[in-house]
């Protein structure tokens, strides 16, 4: 019996790898069209991008893809076919999977001569013909490093210039943040935080000092906050301002939106607030929020109707656009999470076309999809309810619905286009 459950299972994966290369070849089709579109455009990288963009949103709507998501994956796939053409046929015929496919890309993109790559996929393809994904990107990182012509010296500082900082929502009110920087700079931090983290443990366990002996944080709890310390309340040493005038970088506090239902800001409920339109929170720390956090935007919302009741900011914007940030909380592109207030507002129907600048017109899009809508015939028409009909290219629609808290209710007999307070 096991042996037939093994021969099926072999069966399913070489259908899968024939399935992925054809996968990978239809994707690099489609990164080839927005490459030809682009082709005559104007050199900026933006410019250059539209084409790329509008297609990569379609094939994102078609397979209910994140935008970015698709034109990430059209261009590892226009990269995979086109530099690593063996590499394609291998896994057509099953002798890898598609996992040492994007090893054999990914390690292989440094590699900028022909005769280079070449020989490294002729040599990676036959050790990941009977090696794990583990065991293939060791190894092609070996024949990488050999093949490559620069010095370690010219690629390192090739790779700093690729160093960022990112956020990942989780469960639970949770969140992951990522950070990219050279290793010595990423294994200095940790190493102090650890030290600092043991530091707490031997004062607790000592009994002394304010945390006493009732501290009982695991080492990697102690890290974690003392790095949040460390950001939230530390003065950036490349600060060029020293922070003794107003603008300077000290200055400068961490600032999301949070919506709490009014009744779980007075205490009478335990449901849950949301973070900048896509984190839950839990019940007390919204409070503690809406009473303590300064550079908190603050919103109260209605338990049944979810009906804005009430709005405080310590930077005011005008109305209109604090209205609309307000409403949409992210950006209205179908799938983008990117926080309203990070966001532009946008005429649905452009205002050199007759659009009104009305709330019923009006809708928060980040600089991304707000070019996007621009450069491109992508489209969108804002419904009564709120909702926005997003038309593409190809002429598929999709709706993105307004967030469950907000309602589209108007009043009767009231102004069609009522101020926002």
């Amino acid at each position: 019996m096991l042996d037939d459950v093994v021969a099926s299972l072999v069966r399913i994966e070489a259908t899968i790898s024939a399935l992925e290369a054809e996968r990978f070849r239809q994707l690099a089709r489609a990164h080839a069209v927005a490459v030809g579109r682009s082709a005559h455009r104007p050199r900026t990288v933006q410019e250059r991008e539209v084409a790329l963009r509008s297609i990569a949103a379609e094939v994102g709507l078609a397979l209910r893809w994140h935008d970015r998501t698709a034109q990430r994956r059209l261009t590892e796939a226009g990269a995979l076919v086109e530099d690593f053409p063996a590499t394609v046929t291998a896994l057509e015929e099953a002798k890898i999977t598609a996992r040492h496919a994007e090893v054999i890309r990914e390690v292989g993109a440094p590699l900028l001569e022909s005769e280079s790559r070449q020989e490294f996929e002729r040599r990676v393809l036959t050790r990941a013909e009977r090696d794990t994904v583990a065991g293939t990107r060791a190894f092609a990182r070996a024949v990488a490093d050999e093949l490559e012509p620069r010095s370690i010296t010219e690629r390192h500082s090739d790779a700093v210039d690729r160093r960022r900082v990112w956020v990942d929502d989780d469960i639970d009110g949770m969140a992951q943040l990522g950070v990219i920087d050279s290793a010595t700079k990423i294994r200095a931090m940790f190493d102090r935080l650890t030290r600092q983290a043991r530091a707490v443990r031997r004062v607790a366990d000592a009994g002394g000092g304010e945390i006493g002996v009732t501290d009982a944080r695991s080492i990697n709890q102690t890290r974690a906050d003392l790095l949040c310390d460390l950001v939230l309340g530390g003065r950036p040493v490349i600060d060029p301002t020293h922070d003794h005038l107003p603008g300077g970088l000290g200055a400068i506090r961490a600032e999301v939106s949070v919506v709490i239902p009014v009744l779980t800001a007075v205490g009478a409920s335990e449901r849950g607030a949301m973070l900048d339109g896509c984190t839950p929170v839990d019940a007390d720390t919204a409070r503690h929020l809406l009473a303590e956090a300064p550079g908190w935007e603050r919103l109260l919302t209605d338990p049944v109707t979810g009906v804005v009741l009430g709005v405080d900011r310590y930077r005011p914007t005008p109305a209109m656009r604090r209205f609309v940030r307000l409403r949409d909380v992210h950006c209205r592109f179908p799938g983008c999470r990117q926080p309203a207030r990070r966001c532009e507002i946008d005429h649905n129907l452009d205002h050199a076309r007759g659009g009104r600048t009305t709330l019923c017109n009006l809708a928060c899009l980040c600089k991304r999809h707000h070019v996007l809508k621009t450069e491109t015939p992508w489209t969108a028409a804002q419904q009564s309810d709120g909702s926005i009909v997003w038309t593409s290219p190809l002429g598929r629609r999709t709706t993105d619905p307004p967030e469950p808290r907000v309602a589209f209710a108007p009043s009767p007999g009231s102004d069609p286009d009522p101020p926002p307070f």
